[in-house]
């Protein structure tokens, strides 16, 4: 029979959990619906210190640092698969930009799109079986996706002359958050996993990126420059109620989410319907405290000068 203590922590946990949702600081709690969930490992990323960019990792401590890929040509854009196995990365080593993955030590280093165009960004699904990447193959730049093995390569936007780019996959796989210009400008859209279903969210004149979807899958953080200068916002998965978490007169950009585990462990309840939150926070019968989401919300901003360049370290 369980404890006291332990079914007291239980509901403890499941009703600081429902209070934090209709506050808007369940955030603050979600933990991350990854397939395969674990304690921190190395760290990927890229250095130019052997001559030419390559794929580095090194421990959380920053020891043991060792270049993986050992190659003349340009490697960039590292992601870890979702076990910590293999790492995805883009390589110029064929005369263009192409998908490669390799072990998590650096052997296996296999070519996976061998395509005649450019290949990049790959963005592994939550449960490691695909892998979406952006490529120019057919003109413009479209997503796309593919096996993990390389194989069953898929076209999923078609905007003939127009830019889909900087993807992310939403914790659960079904949905993909991605920026395109189809509409004259930089905008978030999100579609299905296969394509369909596509839709802009963010529905403004100014520029919007850099899409990521947060640990629970109910709310879209990504950066806009609406109000004059690029500002960290964040939204409902459906595009309602945009609000701005960064004001000051730099540049912030490329906001991520942090994961956290829940005290003890213990397993929260399970999110309440996104389109229900949104028509509450819309002006349902209960209005919900939007405002008191930039003080709770676990994004994690960074801050850009100008015309300056950042790439996500991924953790293994």
């Amino acid at each position: 029979m369980r404890s006291m203590w332990y079914l007291r922590a239980r509901w403890l946990g499941l009703l600081v959990a429902l209070v934090a949702g209709l506050a808007l600081t369940a955030e603050s709690t979600d933990t991350a619906r990854g397939a395969f969930p674990g304690a921190n490992g190395k760290i990927a990323f890229i250095s130019d210190r052997d001559g030419n960019d390559e794929v580095y990792v090194m421990d959380a401590d920053g020891s043991g640092q060792t270049n993986l890929t050992n190659n003349a040509a340009l490697e960039r854009g590292p992601a870890w698969s979702p076990d910590g196995t293999k790492i995805a990365f883009h390589s110029h080593r064929d005369g263009n930009w192409e998908i490669y993955v390799m072990n998590a030590d650096g052997s296996g280093q296999t070519n996976l799109t061998n395509s005649a165009n450019w290949d990049h960004g790959a963005t592994w699904s939550p449960d490691g079986t695909q892998i979406a990447f952006v490529s120019n193959r057919d003109g413009n730049w479209e997503i796309y996706v593919m096996n993990a093995d390389g194989s069953s390569q898929t076209r999923l936007t078609n905007s003939p002359v127009f830019t889909e780019a900087l993807l992310d996959w939403s914790p659960d796989g079904r949905k993909i958050a991605f920026e395109s210009d189809r509409d004259g400008n930089n905008e978030i859209y999100k579609m299905n996993a296969d394509g369909s279903s596509q839709t802009n969210l963010s529905n403004n004149a100014a520029e919007d990126g850099y899409p990521a979807w947060s640990p629970s899958g109910t709310k879209i953080v990504f950066s806009s420059n609406r109000d004059g200068e690029n500002e960290i916002y964040v939204m409902y998965a459906g595009g309602s109620t945009p609000t701005k978490l960064t004001d000051n007169a730099a540049g912030d950009s490329w906001p991520d989410w942090q994961p956290l585990t829940p005290v003890g462990g213990i397993a929260e309840a399970p999110d309440a319907d996104v389109s229900a939150l949104e028509s509450t926070a819309s002006g349902g019968s209960s209005p919900l405290p939007h405002g008191a989401l930039a003080g709770v919300a676990a994004a994690a901003v960074v801050v850009l000068a100008a015309g300056g360049w950042y790439a996500r370290r991924r953790w293994g």
